[in-house]
């Protein structure tokens, strides 16, 4: 399937990964998306992994110019995936290196994501 990316309430989007994420996939998604994100946009991201198999090889995904551009718009990260997958996924979502906080919660977790992301600060 890849990746469907759909907006929630005014500035939350979620991001819905399955089987094996490619970076054109990816890129053809979310680059459009942000294009649209003006200076102030703030925006609040859950990424559903549900059905996650990882990743194509490619050096592709050595590419850091999205972080650099809009990084700064993104106010929160919440990863719902099966738990295997975490490290792995906080490390593609650059936790620690952003300014956002990224939490990662399993897949029966995914209220708990949402009030996560919804939270103040």
């Amino acid at each position: 399937m890849g990746v469907i990316l759909q907006q929630e309430e005014d500035n939350v989007r979620v991001l819905r990964v399955e089987g094996i994420l490619r970076k054109s996939e990816f890129d053809a998604v979310i680059k459009p998306e942000a294009e649209q994100w003006g200076p102030q946009t703030r925006v609040r991201l859950l990424v559903l992994a549900e059905g996650f198999q990882g990743w194509e090889r490619s050096e592709e995904w050595g590419d850091i110019s999205f972080i650099l551009k809009y990084g700064d718009r993104i106010d929160r990260i919440a990863i719902v995936a099966d738990q295997k997958w975490e490290t792995e996924l906080l490390i593609f979502a650059a936790a620690g290196l952003r300014r956002a906080p990224v939490k990662f919660f399993p897949l029966r977790q995914i209220g708990s994501a949402r009030a996560w992301l919804r939270e103040k600060g």
